[in-house]
């Protein structure tokens, strides 16, 4: 099964893709699991999960989280938990829930996360080793340490809009797995990492053109409101 393990719908304030455009964008990509990991939000996953009911694709609700070291992804929950909590908190929070934990481009040149990750590694899951979104070595760093100390490992495009779902993918064997069968398989490290990160000027050209149509919107709320 492909699985994209990390994306964003228009419930995260950076992306405009409704959930409906993204399954469909992810099912015509070949990806079998889509992960969707809004910022703060499940409503998108939900609705995508109601959307896909009866199509070719399974998706995974998720959450990405602000903690005061760096971001967390909580996957396979169905509730909100807030930001602000140290990453220890948080952790417990998504196990409480029965959540799985993600820890997502944790040394991303603009996003890493800042806490003690040796510290934390008996409490999380598995590391995303390929964020499609990521530049420089930070993936390559977060590939060595997840081999190092023998980490799980996810694979997400980390999209904000449909044209990069599919970009990169965890390859898990075995077909129309459930969400605790996949999510067991990446905790043993059973997957394999295909795709390719997204391009500088294809990620440049892509956050210009969603904050252009944020503006766009932005103007069109306030002539109806005058």
């Amino acid at each position: 099964m492909r699985c994209d393990l990390h994306c964003h719908t228009f419930y995260s304030k950076d992306s405009l893709s409704c959930p409906k455009e993204i399954v469909d964008t992810a099912i015509k990509k070949g990806i079998d699991c889509l992960a969707i990991t809004d910022h703060g939000e499940i409503q998108g996953a939900m609705e995508a999960i109601e959307y896909a009911k009866g199509k070719p694709i399974l998706i995974l609700p998720g959450i990405e989280i602000k903690t005061k070291e760096g971001d967390i992804l909580a996957l396979n929950i169905k509730e909100k938990i807030e930001n602000g909590l140290s990453a220890k908190e948080t952790i417990e929070k998504i196990k409480a829930l029965g959540g799985f934990v993600v820890l997502p481009h944790p040394f991303s040149l603009f996003c890493k996360f800042k806490g003690n990750l040796n510290e934390l590694i008996e409490k999380i899951d598995a590391i995303e080793i390929l964020n499609a979104s990521t530049f420089g070595r930070g993936n390559k760093r977060a590939q060595k340490f997840a081999k190092e100390k023998k980490l799980g490992f996810t694979v997400g495009t980390d999209s904000h809009s449909p044209n990069f779902i599919g970009r990169a993918w965890l390859e898990i064997e075995g077909e129309n797995l459930s969400i605790e069968e996949i999510l067991e398989k990446i905790k043993k490290g059973e997957g394999k990492v295909c795709g390719r990160e997204i391009g500088f000027f294809e990620k440049l050209f892509d956050h210009l053109k969603r904050n252009f149509f944020k503006i766009l919107n932005y103007v069109g709320r306030k002539k109806r409101k005058i």
